[in-house]
């Protein structure tokens, strides 16, 4: 099922398209389109199709990574964190979803990502 959303975050305007997942999903994997993009993250080679997990942790907004706390391989639970996002001068963690093993890591420290970029799969 697809939801179409229009939201404005600090006067930028983004069409943002949600699509629920299958039951076996745990989590909806959403994208975000800006209508009018100030600049646009140079696009990141993606990781070999070996190296992706199940579930997407995408970035809730636009930013730049500070730090990577978790890396492929590593166990987590569920709100461990792991990635650092600064977006408006602020902290965020970046946490996960569920309990799982970290597949990859998609960012690298000092990238600017953009909202619904993937950051990390896991399983």
């Amino acid at each position: 099922m697809m939801k179409n959303y229009t939201i404005t975050v600090n006067g930028n305007v983004y069409d943002v398209t949600v699509e629920e997942a299958g039951a076996s999903s745990a989590a909806p994997v959403a994208s975000a389109a800006p209508k009018a993009a100030p600049k646009a993250a140079p696009k990141k080679a993606a990781a070999p199709a070996g190296a992706q997990g199940s579930v997407t942790v995408s970035a809730p907004m636009p930013g730049k990574i500070l730090k990577t706390v978790a890396s492929a391989g590593a166990s987590v639970k569920k709100g461990d964190v792991l990635l650092v996002l600064e977006a408006m001068k602020m902290e965020n963690e970046i946490v996960a979803p569920q309990d799982g093993t970290v597949a990859s890591i998609n960012v690298s420290v000092g990238d600017s990502v953009e909202a619904g970029a993937v950051l990390a799969t896991m399983n």
